[in-house]
């Protein structure tokens, strides 16, 4: 089953940055991220904010934008974003499990 929320430090684990970086995004791109609060204020993130934040990683790290960049193409067409991260997303667990049979053989 899939999870409903994901804490800033699992979101920071799987973009492999930092929380504070993750934290500066979200603030950042507070019109297409929107974390939901708990009752200690902690941010709680969808699966759509976790996407909309590979989108962000994939933009500015991978491609070398700008955040504004970054900001005016995520709400331009962003189609073609999604599919390129969803594409590396795939071959990065395809490398896994390749390298996984690879130490058991």
């Amino acid at each position: 089953m899939e999870k409903l929320f994901w804490t800033i430090g699992e979101v920071a684990a799987m973009l492999g940055e930092s929380v504070p970086l993750v934290r500066s995004w979200s603030n950042e791109f507070a019109d297409l991220v929107k974390p939901q609060r708990n009752a200690k204020g902690n941010r709680r993130f969808t699966a759509e904010d976790v996407e909309t934040l590979r989108q962000i990683h994939y933009l500015v790290r991978v491609k070398g934008m700008t955040l504004g960049g970054a900001h005016r193409q995520l709400l331009g067409e962003r189609k073609p974003v999604d599919a390129r991260v969803k594409a590396l997303e795939r071959l990065k667990n395809i490398r896994l499990r390749l390298e996984e049979i690879k130490n058991i053989s």
